[in-house]
């Protein structure tokens, strides 16, 4: 993508919607499993943790895109304060993908309980048993959980503020129709 683009390149769009359905439906059965004390809550682990490992690997390769094929530009007249802000919360959203599901699994780790992402293949610990570190990781993923969730809220507000107010070709940049 060249400076003067004014779309995000399709690689970036399609990880972009993909990894927000993942992480949408990830906070959910998230809430789901903690709430739960069902037969539910081993079938909603199950899933829990191969997809946390999939958005994990998908960050990654998203965050390879983003650097190797730079966002178009912000509108010229936004103000600055809402170009950092935007700035801030993009970075934010990457660090917030990176590092839930690396806590996720430190914390399972720390509390001997294995990560397994189907029934033959299981991923090493990456944190040596401990009850106290357990519990700090606990409370640790569930917070960076719900900062996860308020980042995302104000990422949707962001874009509809600029697809339905402003309509200055930001959303659809990310959509893939023509911007202004």
């Amino acid at each position: 993508m060249n400076a003067s683009s004014t779309r995000f390149v399709l690689a970036a769009r399609v990880l972009h919607w993909l990894m927000a359905a993942m992480i949408l439906s990830m906070l959910f059965i998230g809430v789901g499993m903690v709430a739960s004390v069902s037969e539910r809550h081993e079938w909603l682990i199950g899933i829990h943790k191969p997809l946390g490992i999939a958005i994990l690997v998908l960050a990654v390769v998203r965050l390879i895109v983003r650097l190797r094929n730079p966002p178009p530009p912000l509108p010229v007249d936004l103000p600055p304060v809402q170009k950092l802000a935007a700035l801030a919360s993009h970075w934010l959203l990457y660090a917030l993908m990176l590092v839930i599901p690396l806590v996720g699994w430190a914390m399972l780790s720390a509390g001997g309980y294995p990560v397994m992402l189907s029934s033959s293949l299981r991923l090493p610990p990456i944190f040596p048993v401990s009850p106290v570190a357990f519990a700090v990781l606990r409370h640790a993923h569930a917070w960076l959980a719900m900062l996860l969730f308020l980042t995302f809220l104000a990422h949707l507000g962001a874009a509809l503020y600029h697809g339905l107010i402003r309509r200055d070709g930001v959303l659809p940049s990310m959509v893939g129709g023509r911007s202004k």
